[in-house]
């Protein structure tokens, strides 16, 4: 039996925001997230790339931050505002304790047009802070908020680098409900004093596992230390490792978990090629790929940018028509990249891993791996951007000799095998590596001194022979 959004215990003007975004059934995550966020429970939701985590977060925590409309947000007198609140103790008494994470006492008194301590800090809000890796990610999940603000009247707030400061510092002193945010810009906003957190009553981490990584954790510790201590805590990913569960488990109480596709599964819908080359013959490999099947749009994942730059400019010396999205770009160019990407004005778009987390193209034909990705779950995220909405996506990974140890931990992550695919007719290079079909996705322990002789035979016949 199909469940409906209205099941979820969603209110009438969050369900007018989702008709606005076209949404007609929930996702198997949104199905299950949905109601426990709704409840005030910590959430650990992991589901595979382009299953819905976004609406699963957004509508819950924007029905929740709902009631702060009470107040006076257009600057006009508030008859409550002078009035002091009502004692604890005269409130009704409940049959059971509170729970820890239930929702503090809204402030009253700070609309729009009232003054604040700190110039440029919002008059209200935000209540709700969603934090994601990627400057691309930020405008998806405002893009679905603002869809959903329209319908409710809420606010919701984006800040990124690459934008303009200034406003958005005019945008936050008008004050927010929602406020999505890049850790670097928002720790920037932070230091000049110009936003304040003490209001947040949610807190999303969107790409939990990159967030809690070394290269993003140090600005998420100080981002948390600013947000009170009684909030909710969502954290939403396609990956939640083991590696993190002891960072989760003292930032989150008695989280509720959400698991729809196990640790390291990809999505069943794309087809996964190991292509071994060598590194000398990748170029050659691509081109001929992009001719055999002449695909409309093929998402390229380099290791570096120096290397996205080098693929592209060699594509494009082809006759190709490519683009390059990395973190060195201005936020205009990257945006008018994966704009004629999605429009089909360019075949191919070339990227580093951080745009694994921030490309959300619908029809995109294949994924190539370029170079193997060294973070296992950065494989399962790169190739989630094919084989979207239920269509037959193509993932191809070309691994070098020099690339066995990173592949066999994406095998032993995602504890399958990938199968090896030739392109016919193409003339490989002798020194390439071509598996072993029965090597193994359990990845044991070796002694000390264990394969030491057989390392001296060379690629042919050591530990590349033994496990390929």
């Amino acid at each position: 039996m199909t469940t409906s959004f209205a099941e979820l215990g969603l209110n009438e003007q969050i369900l007018a925001g989702v008709d606005a975004l076209g949404f007609t059934t929930p996702t198997p995550v949104q199905e299950q997230a949905i109601p426990l966020v709704l409840e005030g429970r910590d959430v650990v939701a992991s589901a595979q790339t382009g299953t819905g985590k976004t609406a699963a977060f957004t509508l819950p925590a924007l029905q929740l931050v709902l009631g702060h409309l009470a107040q006076p947000h257009e600057g006009a007198e508030d008859p409550e505002a002078a009035q002091p609140e009502a004692p604890a103790q005269e409130e009704a008494p409940t049959e059971e304790p509170a729970p820890r994470r239930r929702r503090r006492r809204r402030r009253r008194g700070k609309g729009r047009g009232e003054s604040s301590p700190i110039q440029g800090t919002p008059g209200y809000g935000p209540y709700a802070l969603v934090i994601t890796p990627t400057r691309e990610l930020a405008q998806q999940i405002e893009k679905v908020a603002s869809a959903v603000c329209e319908k409710t009247g809420q606010r919701a707030v984006i800040v990124m680098g690459g934008a303009k400061f200034d406003r958005q510092v005019a945008q936050l002193s008008a004050g927010c409900d929602l406020l999505v945010a890049t850790p670097g810009r928002l720790i920037d906003l932070m230091e000049r004093n110009l936003v304040k957190l003490d209001q947040v009553e949610v807190l999303v981490l969107d790409e939990a596992d990159r967030m809690l990584d070394m290269g993003f954790w140090p600005s998420v510790r100080r981002i948390m230390h600013a947000v009170p201590e009684r909030r909710q805590t969502l954290l939403f990913s396609a990956t939640i490792p083991p590696s993190i569960k002891s960072t989760i488990d003292a930032m989150l109480t008695e989280p509720a978990t959400v698991e729809i596709a196990r640790i390291g599964e990809t999505a069943d819908t794309v087809e996964e090629h190991l292509c071994p080359v060598t590194q000398g013959q990748k170029t050659q490999l691509l081109q001929a790929l992009l001719e055999r099947g002449n695909p409309e749009r093929v998402l390229v994942f380099c290791r570096t940018k120096s290397r996205v730059d080098e693929v592209s400019a060699v594509l494009k010396r082809a006759g190709v028509k490519a683009d390059v999205m990395h973190a060195d770009r201005r936020q205009e160019a990257r945006e008018k990249a994966l704009a004629k990407f999605r429009d089909g004005r360019v075949q191919v778009l070339v990227a580093t891993d951080v745009m694994s987390r921030g490309i959300d193209v619908s029809g995109i034909d294949a994924v190539v791996n370029y170079d193997v990705p060294m973070d296992p779950e950065d494989y399962v995220h790169r190739i989630g951007r094919t084989g979207r909405a239920g269509a037959t996506g193509h993932a191809y990974t070309f691994v070098a000799p020099d690339e066995i140890t990173p592949l066999r931990e994406i095998e032993y992550f995602t504890k399958k095998l990938v199968p090896v695919w030739d392109l016919e007719g193409f003339a490989y290079d002798d020194g390439r590596i071509v598996p072993n079909e029965r090597r193994s996705t359990t990845k044991t322990s070796r002694s000390l001194f264990s394969g030491s002789r057989s390392r001296a035979k060379g690629p042919r016949g050591g530990r590349y022979g033994r496990h390929y």
